[in-house]
């Protein structure tokens, strides 16, 4: 239990709002310098090598994994040996931050929270108190301003932050991290997938099942299945990726900003924690020496594994791709027929992708993903939007730049 009457997590109100077209609300937006959106955002003129230099002191090596999952200095599968209540998995991300403020190694973490009226919603929240990472666990859905607090913080004299979110928080943060002055930044990286409005989010969990109130987890997992629990006792549900009702929701459920993704594994984080690689438990990339560090500062409370991978990632990436393409083209998608549906489920939670190659595979779903979509919505941004990494992926399924879709080289 919590002591209520110690300060607790700090909710400061978030002026302002997103902008419109290609906007994520990482919080930019809401600082006082209006034009920091230009030198941050991620979807006007993303300058990956130039930041991963800067940060990691080289760039992501071609024909290696570093390809997919941008630059490694170790990566390991792992678990908490005691796992904590009410984690999305084991609760090595919040642990993480947890040890940074009892190491005194940070001031202040800025994450998210449950909203008090919706377990969903992100609530942006600044954390002093190493108890109160606690309240941060599990998923939230929805767009988290979560940048937005630098301002507050620098306010209240924190100096040394610890930072957690997704890609597009994180390439803004280091965009803009020579401008803030602070004494030191971790940034806690968690992969992204498909984002979407806490409002669709709950039209997702009607169609799931027939109590989406009593829902309390839900769970994209590494054996193409969803993991549902409930707070009601009910057994958790298992829903074959399959058979989820992707038809019934509307063409504007994922915004283009997530359609259209070049950075799916937080490429510019100093650590990432996510699930794709772990192959039932958490994929951890430590991507520098503070990375490392951090790392070393729960060693005790892990268990680790060697990463594994098997199957072929080819045939799923194809599919992909061409259903993909049909919907970017406003075409129906070619659906399986419902009896099919269990027996492909079953062959590919057996044969299909799983450890490294289904992270690969996702990675290079989201590539062709990007470049098909900004070709039909947002054509002329191809050129500045897509990194030289995500052609890469794209290109070894039929998707490399046309004339005039890549920036020209530098003389």
């Amino acid at each position: 239990m919590f002591d209520h009457t110690r300060p607790g997590p700090q909710t400061p109100a978030l002026p302002g709002g997103p902008r419109s077209g290609l906007c994520t609300d990482c919080g930019v937006s809401r600082l006082g310098d209006g034009r920091a959106c230009g030198r941050a955002c991620q979807f006007i003129a993303p300058d990956y090598p130039a930041l991963e230099r800067n940060l990691h002191g080289r760039t992501a090596q071609p024909d290696t994994d570093e390809a997919f999952f941008g630059v490694i200095h170790s990566m390991q599968r792992a678990r908490l040996i005691a796992p904590a209540p009410g984690a999305q998995w084991t609760g090595i991300t919040t642990t993480l931050a947890a040890a940074l403020l009892q190491h005194g190694l940070v001031d202040a973490v800025l994450t998210v929270l449950p909203d008090p009226t919706d377990r969903w919603k992100p609530l942006p929240a600044i954390i002093t108190d190493p108890a109160d990472m606690a309240r941060a666990r599990g998923m939230r859905m929805g767009w988290a301003p979560t940048l937005a607090l630098l301002e507050p913080a620098r306010a209240a004299g924190y100096r040394r932050i610890a930072f957690i979110g997704i890609p597009c928080q994180t390439y803004a943060l280091r965009a803009l991290e020579a401008e803030l002055n602070l004494d030191a930044l971790y940034v806690i990286g968690t992969p992204c997938s498909d984002n979407t409005t806490t409002e669709n989010f709950h039209r997702f969990l009607t169609l799931l099942d027939t109590a989406p109130d009593r829902i309390s987890y839900l769970e994209f997992r590494a054996d193409f299945r969803v993991e549902l629990r409930f707070d009601d006792g009910r057994k958790p549900r298992f829903i074959p990726f399959l058979q989820l009702p992707i038809s019934r929701l509307p063409a504007d459920f994922f915004p283009t900003t997530c359609k259209t993704c070049v950075d799916y594994t937080n490429r510019l984080s100093d650590i990432t924690v996510g699930y794709m690689g772990g192959d039932g438990d958490q994929w951890i990339i430590a991507r520098n020496a503070r990375g490392a560090r951090l790392l070393s500062l729960i060693a005790p409370l892990l268990h680790t594994a060697p990463l594994t991978t098997s199957g072929a990632r080819g045939a799923a990436v194809k599919g992909f791709a061409a259903n993909t393409a049909r919907a970017a083209g406003g075409l129906p998608l070619r659906r399986m027929p419902n009896w099919l549906r269990p027996l492909v489920g079953v062959i590919q939670r057996h044969f299909g992708p799983k450890g490294l190659e289904f992270a690969r595979a996702r990675v290079e779903m989201k590539a062709v993903e990007t470049v098909l979509h900004l070709r039909r919505s947002h054509p002329a941004r191809l050129k500045n939007m897509v990194p030289a990494h995500v052609w890469a992926l794209a290109a070894r399924y039929g998707l490399g730049p046309a004339p005039g879709e890549t920036r020209d080289p530098p003389r």
